[in-house]
């Protein structure tokens, strides 16, 4: 913190609530490899300050640009000036550019990250089965890059059914030949199965899936990043099922990230 000056470029991450959020010190880090003089930050914003809070940004000279994470990457979508094409077919944005005039311009890379970080892991997702709980911002960018990346077929759970029936249509317009449907809560017959929800940020959240449909022959995936041993990570390991950590998404789509918000390497 004592290299910061007049010239530090501030970076955030857009989040409520925010206390785990893991980006700040992973980004800080990368700019340290990258010879940046830049810092990232945790932006608590609050639903109904979201506009304020990007009207705010818009004025911030030294502002690059911001993650944005739970519960915003919907809500966000309409309040920005542009959006990228892939952020407009999965209708969430988890990262936002400044331009230099003030204009704010929104992509959505959690689906790239989320399925490099399964390959790095060994778990590719060409030809699987997959099972996904969720239809929000997170899960959808998922499914987008799950159907992209070739899914034998891909299931996707809701509490509200008629959502996950909405992104199944979307992604079917985008990808035809995709398997994709909805259902139960149980992941029965599935390769992989993942929590695309908010479900293991707080203690008494409920599992988001049935765990008595997981297999030890089935892959078990987490978006949440902190606690990192989730209750349904520790829940599927006692299954002995192989488990995947959340972190992984975000490690995948760092350099992604960064980039398109305008950081880059330093000359060596």
């Amino acid at each position: 913190m004592s290299s910061l000056n007049g010239n530090t470029l501030i970076f955030g991450t857009v989040a409520d609530p925010v206390a785990h959020v893991t980006s700040p010190w992973r980004f800080d880090a990368l700019f340290r490899e990258w010879s940046v003089n830049a810092v990232m930050l945790a932006f608590h914003v609050r639903p109904d300050n979201l506009g304020t809070f990007l009207t705010g940004a818009r004025v911030l000279e030294n502002l690059k640009g911001f993650c944005v994470t739970v519960p915003h990457k919907m809500a966000v979508v309409p309040l920005l000036d542009e959006v990228t094409p892939r952020a407009t077919r999965v209708g969430a944005v988890n990262v936002v550019r400044r331009e230099p005039d003030g204009r704010l311009i929104g992509d959505q890379l959690d689906g790239l990250g989320f399925v490099e970080g399964l390959r790095a892991q060994g778990h590719d997702p060409r030809g699987k089965r997959i099972f996904i709980a969720g239809a929000g911002g997170a899960a959808a960018g998922i499914v987008f890059g799950l159907a992209e990346a070739g899914a034998a077929r891909i299931t996707i759970y809701n509490r509200t059914a008629a959502r996950a029936e909405e992104l199944a249509a979307r992604v079917r317009a985008t990808f035809p030949t995709c398997d994709i449907g909805t259902g139960n809560a149980s992941p029965t017959g599935h390769d992989i199965a993942i929590n695309g929800t908010s479900a293991g940020l707080k203690a008494d959240d409920p599992l988001p899936f049935d765990i008595a449909g997981v297999t030890p022959q089935m892959v078990v995936a987490e978006v949440i990043m902190t606690p990192r041993d989730t209750p349904l990570l520790k829940a599927a390991a006692a299954r002995g099922a192989p488990i995947h950590y959340g972190d992984a998404m975000l490690l995948s789509q760092l350099p992604l990230l960064a980039e398109f918000m305008g950081a880059r390497r330093a000359p060596a």
